[in-house]
C-alpha cells in the first residue's frame, strides 16, 4: 500500500501529514506552518507548496498526489473557490493553481466534509454505528460549518455546498454576516458570536472558556444568558438538520463543540423542535481531536 499525503488548510495554520497508507491514523510525519492569509493569495499557495516540500524532505517520500481540506469549497461549475472565511481564496482557481505549483494531482474538499469523513471512517462514528450510516459532522468554532457523509461517501451537491448549515437564517439578532446575509447560524452560535454577545450585554471582555466558568460559578447573569442563548439556538438550528437529513449520528467538532452542555441540555432542546415524538440521532464528541481534518484530507 502506498503512502498518502494530506493537508488541512486553516485560517491561521496549515497542517500536513504523511500516512503510511490510506486507512492508517499513525503518521510518518506531521508538520505545521502558519497560513499568513493576510499576506495574500499567492503567499498562501507558496506556503502550501513549502509545507509539501518539508513533508517530502522529512519523510523521504515523494508526493504523487495530495488531498487538501480547505475553508470554503470549489464551485463545481466554475472551478473557482468560494464561501471561504479565508477570503483571499474566494474567486481564485485555487485547486488548479496548487496543482500547477506542485506538479501533481490535487483533490480538495471542505474542511467540515473532511472532518465528517474521518470521524465516520476512523473515529467516533466507527465505534458506534455501521459504515452505511448517515452522518452529519458539525464544526462550531470561529465559524460554523458542516459536512454530510452517506454510506461512507461525502455528499457535495449541485453547488458544492451540501452541509453548509452555518449560513442558514437562524435569528436576526446575529446581525450581518460576511456572506452578505443577516442572522446566519454562524453569527449566533459561533465562538466569536457568543463572545460578542457577552461583551455587548456586560461591557466586559471574556473568552468563551471564561464565560463558561462564570456560568458554572452561578454569579454572572450575562454569562448565564449567553450560555442559555447557545443552548436554545443550538437546539433550534440542529432540529432543522434532523428534520431534513435525519442523520443516525451528529459529531460536533470545533472549540464550541467542547461545551459539554450541548450533549445534555442542547440535545434536550433539539427534541423540542423535531418532527418526531423522540430523538434517535446520537450526538458524539470527535474521537480524532484536531487530527480529523488532516486525516480526512489524506483520505481524499
Amino acid at each position: 500500500m502506498d503512502p498518502v499525503f494530506g493537508i488541512d488548510l486553516g485560517g491561521t495554520k496549515m497542517e500536513g501529514v504523511v500516512l503510511p497508507y490510506k486507512g492508517s491514523i499513525k503518521p510518518i510525519v506531521r508538520l505545521r506552518l502558519p497560513t499568513e492569509g493576510q499576506k495574500g493569495y499567492a503567499h498562501i499557495v507558496n506556503q502550501l507548496a513549502s509545507l509539501v516540500q518539508q513533508l517530502e524532505y522529512s519523510s523521504q517520500i515523494k508526493a504523487e498526489k495530495i488531498g487538501i481540506c480547505t475553508p470554503g469549497t470549489v464551485d463545481p461549475k466554475t472551478g473557482l473557490h468560494k464561501n471561504s472565511n479565508t477570503t483571499a481564496l474566494n474567486g481564485q482557481s485555487f485547486r488548479s493553481d496548487v496543482e500547477v505549483k506542485l506538479g501533481i494531482p490535487v483533490k480538495m474538499a471542505n474542511d467540515a466534509n473532511c472532518f465528517a469523513l474521518a470521524e465516520s471512517t476512523f473515529g467516533a462514528v466507527k465505534q458506534k454505528l455501521p459504515a452505511d450510516s448517515v452522518v452529519f459532522g458539525i464544526i462550531m468554532g470561529t465559524g460554523v460549518g458542516g459536512g454530510l457523509v452517506v454510506n461512507g461517501n461525502v455528499l457535495n451537491g449541485a453547488h458544492g455546498i451540501a452541509g453548509e448549515w452555518g449560513h442558514n437564517f437562524l435569528d436576526a439578532s446575529g446581525g450581518p454576516c460576511y456572506c452578505g446575509k443577516i442572522g446566519c447560524v454562524e453569527k449566533v452560535i459561533s465562538g466569536p458570536a457568543l463572545e460578542n454577545y457577552y461583551i455587548e450585554k456586560s461591557g466586559k471582555v471574556l473568552n468563551l472558556k471564561e464565560i463558561l466558568a462564570a456560568y458554572g460559578a452561578g454569579n454572572d447573569t450575562v454569562a448565564k444568558a449567553t450560555i442559555e442563548r447557545l443552548i436554545h439556538f443550538f437546539g433550534l438550528a440542529v432540529s432543522n438538520l434532523v428534520n431534513i437529513l435525519d442523520p443516525h449520528a451528529i459529531v460536533i467538532g470545533g472549540g464550541v463543540g467542547n461545551v459539554d452542555l450541548l450533549y445534555t441540555k442542547g440535545v434536550e432542546e433539539v427534541k423540542k423542535y423535531i418532527f418526531n415524538p423522540e430523538l434517535n440521532t446520537i450526538f458524539l464528541k470527535p474521537a480524532l481531536g484536531d487530527s480529523a481534518g488532516v486525516f480526512g484530507a489524506a483520505m481524499l
